[in-house]
């Protein structure tokens, strides 16, 4: 019975998302900027797919894992970016409290399942690298199946302990969340429930996975470098160093983000600061991986090559 009083206090159902700015101008420019981002996020990722689909050459590992994380990218940007691109056109950007929870569930998802693909690609590098003669066997087709299994669930998991965190919550104050979307930071800081527990729990998952798919990315990379150093041939070292440049730059960018906003201390940075962290790793960088694999990737150029060469033959 306490539980429902409690529960008929609940005067909120609906935040009001602040977003980037509020000088109308500058809302124009955004707009026009983010949305030109977010059409590039989507037809890059979708044209990296295909590509990797009806390409024969790109049906190894790399590319299947790649293929997932185009798919990871485009869930991910869309799960905050129209919203955003909705508070730049209206005065008031509301989300029901139902709607605010989607939200900051589908951003986590998409979010945890990046971070074990990242980890996933590096292992694949490392095998590639380090174990040549293994890769066929170590990488298999089940491997891989299993590893992206991992991956889905692992983001499902993460994201499922967010959403029922934050439904747990009682909030019957302020509505108004000082950021372009419903992140856990600011919403938990608007609830007039105890806060303390689910904190500490979301911190020690969230950062156990940042953790662990770090380490394996970090491990991995270094056998790599030991290995690439071995390396006699100039030429052997550079191949080997182009395999994983693309990767090391997603990764760089990725986690060097992630721990800007999710690991340093608070009182390093300000909101604003917060907010334009946030707009670069959830709406600029899955429209930079396309490109950088894209860009970076002899494999990738060659296949895109060869496939337009044939449509313009066909035609």
């Amino acid at each position: 019975m306490d539980a429902l009083g409690d529960r008929n206090h609940t005067a909120v159902t609906g935040f009001i998302l602040l977003g980037l700015t509020d000088d109308p101008i500058l809302q124009v420019i955004l707009f026009i900027i983010i949305l030109c981002i977010y059409l590039v996020t989507i037809s890059g990722n979708l044209n990296t797919i295909i590509l990797i689909r009806i390409s024969s050459q790109l049906h190894h590992p790399m590319y299947f894992f790649l293929s997932h994380l185009a798919f990871v990218d485009m869930g991910y940007s869309s799960s905050v970016t129209p919203y955003m691109l909705i508070n730049f056109l209206v005065e008031r950007n509301t989300i029901s409290y139902f709607g605010c929870g989607i939200q900051l569930g589908s951003a986590t998802f998409f979010g945890t399942v990046e971070s074990f693909l990242l980890a996933a690609m590096a292992y694949d590098r490392f095998v590639a690298v380090c174990n040549p003669l293994l890769y066929s066997t170590k990488m298999s087709t089940q491997v891989c199946v299993q590893l992206l299994i991992v991956a889905y669930v692992g983001g499902f998991l993460n994201a499922s302990s967010f959403t029922i965190c934050f439904f747990s919550l009682l909030f019957c104050g302020p509505n108004q969340v000082n950021h372009f979307f419903c992140d856990f930071a600011p919403l938990f800081e608007l609830s007039c429930s105890d806060i303390s527990i689910p904190i500490v729990f979301l911190s020690f998952t969230a950062g156990s996975i940042v953790v662990v798919t770090a380490l394996v990315i970090s491990v991995s990379y270094i056998y790599i470098l030991i290995t690439i150093l071995k390396m006699r041939s100039t030429e052997g070292r550079h191949k080997a160093f182009s395999t994983c440049a693309s990767h090391l730059t997603a990764v760089t960018l990725f986690y060097g983000t992630i721990t800007f906003i999710y690991v340093l201390p608070k009182s390093s940075y300000t909101t604003d600061q917060n907010k334009v962290v946030s707009v670069f790793y959830m709406v600029v960088i899955p429209m930079l991986n396309p490109l950088i694999y894209s860009l970076r990737n002899n494999e990738i150029k060659g296949a895109l090559k060869r496939e337009l060469a044939r449509k313009i033959c066909s035609n």
